[in-house]
């Protein structure tokens, strides 16, 4: 057996059990760190000066032109996966790079995602996207919308949204229901929407989502997934009640927050909403990593409705929390409501007949 071999780089001569190979070529231990690295993504071994990715990075090619990608703007790697394009697909970013070529936009692209600014003491938050329509998707209102809400904190941000005809969507960053209530200028920026020749309910495009953070539902994905079991056997359990409270039309519902249809128990709802094809157009939207979506609800520029949707989305989430599987399947409609003390939701149940007496007269929504 051979005693010695020569490192095929620095020329010295290493014992049999101290040699290294990359590619069959023999390296002493020395060479083979300063001058070859492991491929993060498959594991690979490849000589630095072939690395593929850059100076945080070292990826072999295949690894690259398979899964990466190059930030256009600062040049580092990036996967994929958290690759952010313009809205012609001309260029890449990275999250650091999009969010900064983005901070002084007016109307952002549609995949831009800030990083979430919570406003409330409380722990659970609610982030709101209100689509407008109508007013068109001009930089100037935008501006006045922003400059009104925005006057002491970044509260809102406008984004582009491809179902509008001529309009954006104003995306709030995640607030307590008592921020939403209490500071948040809702029902000055609904005025100020419509005064702009904006609308949201009347354009039958324009939709009212709410984001609500997993983790205030429990400590763990368990407990966790425990309380979205019950949020959604919930909204099927009363779906016709939510399908009248959402002011959409069946076909609506169908086409941006279709139901997954109610099984025997809470986990074998989930179970069935998980394993469907719907992706995000669900009534209530599984698909993002930190929260829900509830996706169910008209667009409105009637601030009490605003509220009232918000309060609803919290009643639920509460009754989620705090009822056993068993519980919720025993809840009626008619119980649920006496329950709830808010008075913009109770108002708002009353115009749609869904409270526990006589309805009331309504204003107009818009």
């Amino acid at each position: 057996m051979e005693r010695n071999l020569t490192c095929n780089t620095c020329g010295c001569l290493m014992d049999c059990g101290e040699v290294y190979y990359i590619e069959d070529i023999p390296l002493c231990r020395e060479c083979f760190n300063n001058r070859t690295a492991e491929c993060e993504c498959c594991g690979r071994r490849i000589w630095r000066e072939d690395n593929a990715g850059d100076n945080f990075s070292y990826l072999c090619q295949s690894c690259y032109n398979s899964y990466y990608s190059t930030c256009d703007h600062c040049g580092i790697v990036v996967h994929q996966d958290d690759l952010y394009s313009d809205e012609d697909g001309d260029y890449s970013y990275c999250h650091d790079c999009w969010v900064e070529i983005n901070r002084y936009q007016i109307i952002h692209d549609y995949s831009y995602k800030p990083d979430p600014i919570f406003y409330g003491n409380k722990d659970r938050f609610m982030g709101v996207e209100l689509e407008i329509d109508q007013g068109g998707c001009d930089k100037h209102t935008a501006k006045t919308l922003l400059d009104l809400a925005n006057q002491k904190e970044p509260l809102i941000y406008i984004k582009t949204d491809g179902s509008l005809d001529n309009g954006f969507e104003i995306v709030t960053h995640p607030m307590t229901l008592d921020y939403h209530q209490n500071y948040m200028p809702w029902e000055a920026l609904c005025r100020k929407a419509l005064s702009l020749g904006y609308y949201s309910h009347k354009t039958g495009t324009s939709g009212l989502h709410v984001h609500v953070n997993r983790n205030s539902f429990g400590n763990t994905k368990l407990e966790q997934e425990d309380v979205i079991s019950r949020i959604l056997h919930f909204v099927e359990t009363f779906w016709n009640e939510m399908l009248c409270f959402s002011r959409r039309t069946e076909s609506q519902m169908n086409r941006w927050a279709a139901r997954y249809g109610r099984k025997e128990t809470p986990k074998q709802t989930l179970y069935h909403a998980k394993n469907n094809a719907l992706g995000r157009y669900a009534c209530v939207n599984l698909t993002n990593r930190n929260t829900i979506e509830f996706r169910m609800f008209r667009g409105t520029l009637k601030y009490n409705t605003i509220i009232a949707t918000l309060q609803m989305v919290d009643e639920i989430c509460s009754v989620a929390v705090s009822m056993s599987d068993s519980e919720m399947d025993k809840l009626s409609w008619s119980s649920f409501v006496s329950k709830i003390s808010y008075p913009e939701l109770i108002a708002y149940l009353k115009e749609r007949n869904l409270y526990i007496n006589d309805p009331v007269e309504c204003e107009e929504e818009y």
